[in-house]
């Protein structure tokens, strides 16, 4: 992945953690396969619940990236929200956004900690939850992941085998209509 890609995508989850913290939560955890360095599209995690189901939907989120074929992926989450909702320990600094770049070869791990600041009242009176972005250690190759993530990670070149005339067609319909959101750009759109 081209350096202008990966800060083009660190960027958009760094924006995405501003509007989220001022609705009241962390973004769900996204995947972003890329087939040749092409973005395929953005696919959130569905709704799931506490336990079993989140670490299922997490890892699950890797089926658009193996039906298309990817090359390689970035797949974003925050620490605190999914040790909560997998009900498993968190995994390095807490509260933080979590970047993986993996392709088959092995994964690299960004890490963005963060606290969360309160700036002054907005016209309409509110104030404005915003991140306040700490030192972020080195990238760690190969770092340690979190089991839903690992998966998804490890899946995300497993190819999907189903007997179908458009494999990557039926796997975004298929996610969508369990509640992923799924977000192709136009170059995969069908």
């Amino acid at each position: 992945m081209d350096t202008r890609t990966w800060d083009a995508l660190t960027e958009s989850m760094k924006s995405a953690y501003v509007t989220g913290l001022n609705d009241g939560a962390v973004p769900r955890p996204v995947i972003m396969p890329l087939v040749r360095g092409q973005l395929v599209g953005l696919i959130w995690l569905r709704p799931v619940k506490t336990g079993h189901d989140a670490l299922t939907g997490i890892a699950q989120l890797s089926n658009i990236a193996a039906a298309a074929g990817a090359d390689e992926v970035v797949l974003a989450w925050e620490s605190h929200d999914v040790a909560t909702t997998c009900e498993l320990p968190a995994v390095g600094p807490a509260p933080c956004l979590n970047m993986v770049h993996a392709t088959k070869d092995g994964h690299t791990l960004h890490q963005f900690p963060y606290t969360e600041g309160t700036l002054a009242d907005s016209p309409e009176g509110s104030a404005s939850v915003q991140p306040c972005w700490q030192p972020a250690p080195a990238p760690q190759p190969g770092g340690e992941l979190t089991p839903p993530v690992k998966a998804a990670v490890d899946f995300a070149f497993t190819p999907i085998e189903l007997d179908h005339p458009s494999p990557f067609g039926v796997t975004v319909v298929l996610m969508e209509e369990d509640g992923y959101e799924v977000r192709l750009t136009e170059a995969f759109a069908f």
